[in-house]
């Protein structure tokens, strides 16, 4: 429990991740009634992603860190799933260029290895897994979404991280990052 300067007590949520970006959408998609705090907050190191399923990899983490702190925990595990590439990058969306890469080489070997495939092949999907660790539960609660779209031939737009710039989703014909944190 978080109690703001007004002396309103909310919920505390902690996101099994050290990604900032993330922890602000899911604030924003949560509102007000909760407090979303990173397991940096707890000194928690990062849990390695050994699973072989967005599902597994969401349950190390939500259980990890639900084990060290026994407050309520968000783990997920989500990735840019590419048709044409096997579903590809997939559970290694994050480290798709190497262990350490940052989102610009991620994205430029996306689209180097996309760059003869034909507009009509390059559809795409963003996939999430969240497993839910609240108190008084023992098993995680799982949610699951999907974000059709397709990847672009070049980079558009400011908003968001990741492969934004090259996710067009297919509703709007705009990129991730063309979008506001509001429309996506």
């Amino acid at each position: 429990m978080y109690c703001n300067v007004n002396f309103v007590c909310i919920e505390t949520i902690v996101l099994a991740s050290y990604n900032l970006n993330k922890a602000q959408e899911i604030q924003v998609l949560l509102g007000s009634e909760y407090h979303v705090i990173t397991q940096q907050a707890f000194d928690i190191p990062p849990t390695a992603e050994t699973g072989a399923t967005f599902e597994e990899n969401a349950l190390l983490k939500a259980k990890t860190v639900y084990d060290i702190t026994g407050l309520p925990v968000i783990g997920d595990d989500s990735g840019l799933e590419v048709f044409a590439l096997n579903n590809q990058p997939g559970i290694h969306s994050a480290r798709f260029a190497g262990n350490n890469a940052s989102d610009d080489e991620n994205i430029e070997k996306l689209l180097r290895k996309m760059h003869n495939i034909p507009q009509e092949n390059r559809t795409a999907r963003f996939r999430c897994v969240v497993a839910f660790f609240g108190q008084g539960t023992d098993q995680p609660v799982f949610f699951q979404g999907d974000w059709a779209g397709y990847i672009a031939k070049e980079r558009t737009g400011l908003n968001g991280f990741g492969y934004d710039p090259v996710f067009v989703d297919s509703q709007s014909n705009l990129t991730a990052a063309e979008l506001s944190a509001c429309q996506k």
